[in-house]
Parts: structure tokens; sequence; C-alpha cells
């Protein structure tokens, strides 16, 4: 990757995460386009260019950078609420990176090499990480419908869907760690979960619960296994 973008996605980084508190997000949100901090902000990633870069010949990238980001946080502010807070988080951040690699092309004539999306092993590679998030989930509720226990015990300390998303995590992580041929990483992975599900379970004192669970887990676990060793095979 070509240095001066690596330079600019390093400001950025900095600007946006390690130099911008918590308070001045919250004042962005509450005075929008009146924040002075949304102005000090802007200007702390402009003086980071310059000082990452360490030339003053930079002002018309630093210059671009700062107006960029400044609409595009401007805009943020303007259009955010508390219901798509989380959304709009992910977009500004698909915006400034994409941003930074317009500035990074037009100044640096840069060019990104995105040939490996026409390799058949990138999308075999995607289908199988999307095969362990949801459609794997629903295949697991099917097979072990049968053996969900009658006397389920209300828990209303636990996250909404946070079983779903544990097991998609772990999914995908079995995944990555076969793929790179971490086959210990696995062992380890299911030995924290089975550590952390044990007082859970004693607690409980349901064997039908503690069987459930059992068998969810190997299954996810089996699923993803399969699945990934197969995607090895496939691609070498």
């Amino acid at each position: 990757m070509d240095i001066y973008l690596i330079k600019l996605i390093l400001v950025h980084l900095i600007g946006d995460f390690f130099l911008q508190p918590n308070a001045w997000v919250k004042d962005k949100e509450r005075k929008k386009l009146r924040s002075i901090k949304l102005y000090l902000h802007v200007a702390i990633h402009i003086v980071l260019i310059f000082l990452i870069f360490l030339n003053f010949g930079v002002w018309k990238v630093a210059l671009s950078i700062g107006v960029l980001h400044f609409m595009i946080d401007a805009l943020k502010s303007i259009f955010q609420n508390k219901k798509n807070a989380r959304i709009l988080f992910f977009v500004d951040q698909v915006l400034h990176f994409t941003s930074i690699v317009v500035v990074w092309h037009f100044f640096y004539k840069g060019s990104l090499n995105i040939s490996f999306f026409n390799e058949t092993k990138t999308w075999v590679l995607i289908v199988g990480a999307l095969f362990l998030t949801m459609p794997t989930s629903i295949v697991m509720r099917v097979i072990i419908a049968k053996w969900l226990p009658d006397n389920q015990p209300d828990s209303p300390q636990s996250l909404q869907n946070a079983g779903k998303y544990i097991g998609i995590l772990e999914r995908l992580l079995i995944f990555l760690f076969i793929l790179t041929n971490h086959f210990e990483a696995v062992g380890f992975l299911l030995g924290a979960k089975s550590i952390f599900r044990f007082g859970d379970l004693k607690e409980a004192h349901d064997l039908k619960l503690t069987e459930y669970v059992l068998i969810g887990t190997l299954l996810s676990f089996g699923i993803a296994i399969v699945t990934a060793m197969l995607i090895q095979i496939f691609i070498a």
C-alpha cells in the first residue's frame, strides 16, 4: 500500500479516535453546527497532516481533507438522532475513508488494486463466511428445535439475541483460525466458552438445558469446522 495513503489513514485514526474526547462528540451532537468542538476537531486533522507528513507543501491535501471531513461530520450532526446514531457512525466512517482514498488518488495518482474481486477464491471465502452467519443460525435452530427445554429459565439480565450473535462470532473466528492453520486456537475458543458457560449451567440445575446447550455448541463448532475445511480444500 502506498505510504501517502497509509499516512492519511493514520491521521484519520488518531484524529477521530484518539484526539476526540467523548465530551466533544456529545457537544457536536447537541449543538450541531454551532459546536466549537466540530471546528476544533477538523483543525486537529489538518494539523496532524502537517505533523505526519513533515512538509508544509501538503497544504492542499490538508485543506481538502479538512473540508471533506467538515462536510461529512456536519451532515452527520444534522441528521443524527437516537434511532440512527449507530448506523450513521458506520456511514460516517465509510465516507471518511472514501474521501481519504479520493484525495489520495487525486493528489498522488494512487490506485487501489481490487483485482482480487475477480478471483474465484475471494468469492468462495465470502460465501463461506456468510453461510456461517444467519444461514447457519437458522439451520441450527431447525435441527435442535425438538430438544428445546420446556422450562427455560427467564433471564431478564440476558442481552436480546446475544446467543445468536455469540454463535455467529465464534463460527467466524473458527473459520479464520482454520484458514490460517491455527487449529489450536479452535480448542482454546471451545475451552474458553465452556468455562464461561459452566457457571450458568451449574446454577441452573437443569440436565436438559445443559444437554441442549452442549448440542448447540458442538453443532455450531462442527458446522464451522467442516465449512472451513471444505473451503480450505477448494481454494488450495
